[in-house]
């Protein structure tokens, strides 16, 4: 909807600053050339994604500029369509998918040096196969991929990223209804990533992570199946 797209654009550039109210819904149809009905439409898009707020008988007032926590709240209204559809999981996947490939070929390339996070996750999860703790091994995974996003220094992204993956945990929870792989091959598919940024191999660290993640998408999918009745 061009009205949301507009005026989402003048807050996040700070154009219109918080505190400050947006014209009338009339004002607004007449500046769009649309009814007062899919004005109040866009502005309560733009309140589920916290950038308005609004009360009977006033005018929108902007409470949100804060890029991070427009991303928040972006992310969330994502999470809503997890609860109708478990299929958006793999959509999510997809995304983290893209997200990670780009980051591991950057880290081994040199942009960045890993966080020291990276190789605490990573110590937590030898521990986690040495004890067969399957619920500690999946927390420092899922510590491990966030830290790698993380090690590039970008806000914006790691945001992103880190609220995905909050929402992508429930992958584990469905995944783990079917058989899958043992902490052990877990373990070694992790230690690989790293050993590819390690020695610079900018390709190799992308396809492992691409299959990585793929290999997980496919477990995912076949928990889904399994949970609609469908072998």
């Amino acid at each position: 909807m061009h009205i949301v797209a507009d005026i989402e654009a003048r807050i996040l550039s700070g154009e219109l600053q918080v505190g400050e109210r947006l014209p009338s819904e009339a004002e607004i149809g007449r500046m769009f050339g649309v009814s007062t009905r899919s004005v109040r439409e866009a502005l309560q898009v733009l309140e589920t994604k916290g950038l308005v707020r609004r009360k009977h008988g006033e005018r929108a007032e902007v409470v949100r500029d804060d890029v991070r926590e427009f991303m928040d709240s972006l992310v969330a209204s994502v999470g809503a369509l997890f609860a109708k559809d478990a299929d958006y999981l793999v959509q999510a996947m997809d995304v983290r998918r893209m997200i990670e490939v780009d980051v591991i070929g950057r880290l081994a390339a040199g942009e960045s040096a890993l966080a020291s996070s990276v190789m605490a996750a990573l110590d937590v999860m030898r521990q986690s196969v040495t004890n067969n703790d399957f619920a500690r091994f999946t927390e420092a995974d899922a510590a491990f991929h966030r830290a790698l996003v993380q090690s590039l220094g970008n806000e914006i992204l790691s945001s992103l990223h880190g609220n995905l993956h909050t929402l992508i945990a429930g992958v584990i929870k469905v995944s783990s209804r079917v058989p899958r792989k043992t902490l052990k091959e877990g373990l070694s598919e992790h230690e690989q990533i790293l050993s590819l940024v390690a020695s610079g191999d900018i390709e190799g660290a992308r396809v492992a992570m691409r299959e990585h993640i793929i290999n997980s998408t496919a477990y995912l999918e076949q928990a889904i199946r399994k949970s609609k009745g469908v072998e």
